[in-house]
């Protein structure tokens, strides 16, 4: 399994449920606070809304969602041996699921290629970044989970999962 995955940031959730509702004919497969995601069959599409007013209309990331912890391992060793730099996160809590993942930046992008290992229990927070999915941090800056690691310890050229 692999599809596409578009984060997206809204001003609000619920008006943007309503949209993407109508728009891909299918509700969220999961709902949280500030949260939503939707697993669109036709086109193969993973859209994720954060609640995120002050980047509302602008991309979060992208991804591509695929079937197992096996193929996060594949694609961090096809990534590696391309010379790209790969960002390894595994177990971590994020977008309310328990996941592995590999980061890769370019061309102005970045881009996760993950697996959802478990559901997250809501209230959970994601292990990324402090604050939450769309919420605020103690200094009033906005956060998302999902947020690529950004420092140099957390990044690995041709890192791999065991």
């Amino acid at each position: 399994m692999g599809r596409v995955q578009l984060a997206l940031n809204v001003t609000d959730l619920d008006e943007a449920v309503g949209f993407y509702s109508k728009l891909f004919q299918t509700e969220p497969a999961k709902r949280r606070p500030g949260y939503a995601n939707f697993a669109v069959v036709d086109p193969p599409l993973k859209l994720v809304l954060f609640e995120n007013p002050s980047q509302a209309g602008t991309l979060n990331h992208l991804g591509v969602e695929v079937g197992t912890a096996d193929d996060v391992v594949v694609a961090t060793r096809r990534l590696s041996a391309l010379g790209l730099q790969t960002d390894v996160e595994a177990g971590v809590t994020c977008c309310h699921a328990l996941q592995d993942k590999v980061w890769v930046s370019g061309a102005d992008t970045r881009w996760e290629v993950y697996t959802v290992l478990a559901d997250a229990a809501e209230g959970d927070a994601p292990a990324v970044q402090a604050g939450g999915c769309g919420e605020s941090s103690a200094d009033g800056a906005s956060t998302v989970c999902c947020a690529a690691p950004t420092s140099p310890a957390g990044s690995s050229k041709g890192a791999t999962l065991n």
